[in-house]
């Protein structure tokens, strides 16, 4: 058939990066991922994703929307749409964390307000982390498209945990809000 289409995907065992994860805080980690001397998560290679910006309580990803990520009504799946917020809202607040502390997601509301389809190309996810608590992080975001054009928003809030165990103690005190 000529309407056939193939996706191949590589990535690097995620394995290698694990002891840097608790070695580094969130933002420096980000940083290495960013400048390519750690590696990327599978994720972020097979759905396309890439780290623009990191800073302290910020991460800016961008993204091309791809024909196999299509939904039967012929645009871009709105999962994929959130799983970009999702990714980009998290290492906001990654860049927030000291080393040896994690987070897990709490919750996520996505808002959607126009479609994305190929042509949007580039998108961009912006996420800022609004407070920074020592048990919980609050962060919004949006996507916007290549004509500055909202297409989604989202908030999340994020559980700070010991690392490897989602729901541990969590991280010593910080202080102050981050954003």
């Amino acid at each position: 058939m000529d309407d056939i289409r193939t996706v191949s995907t590589s990535w690097t065992d995620p394995r290698t990066a694990l002891p840097s994860l608790t070695a580094l805080g969130g933002l420096e980690y980000l940083t290495r991922v960013m400048e390519g001397s750690l590696p990327a998560p599978p994720m972020a290679a097979v759905l396309g994703f890439e780290i623009l910006e990191v800073q302290p309580g910020l991460a800016v990803f961008t993204y091309r929307p791809q024909e196999a990520h299509l939904n039967p009504l012929g645009v871009i799946h709105g999962g994929l749409a959130c799983t970009l917020l999702d990714t980009a809202l998290g290492c906001a607040a990654h860049t927030t964390l000291p080393a040896g502390t994690s987070y897990t997601s709490i919750e996520i509301d996505v808002k959607y307000f126009r479609s994305m389809a190929p042509g949007d190309a580039p998108v961009t996810a912006t996420a800022r982390v609004m407070k920074a608590g020592r048990r919980v992080i609050f962060a919004q975001g949006e996507i916007t498209n290549s004509a500055g054009d909202a297409l989604a928003a989202a908030t999340s809030s994020f559980l700070v945990t010991a690392p490897g165990r989602p729901g541990g103690p969590a991280a010593p005190e910080r202080s102050g809000t981050t954003g």
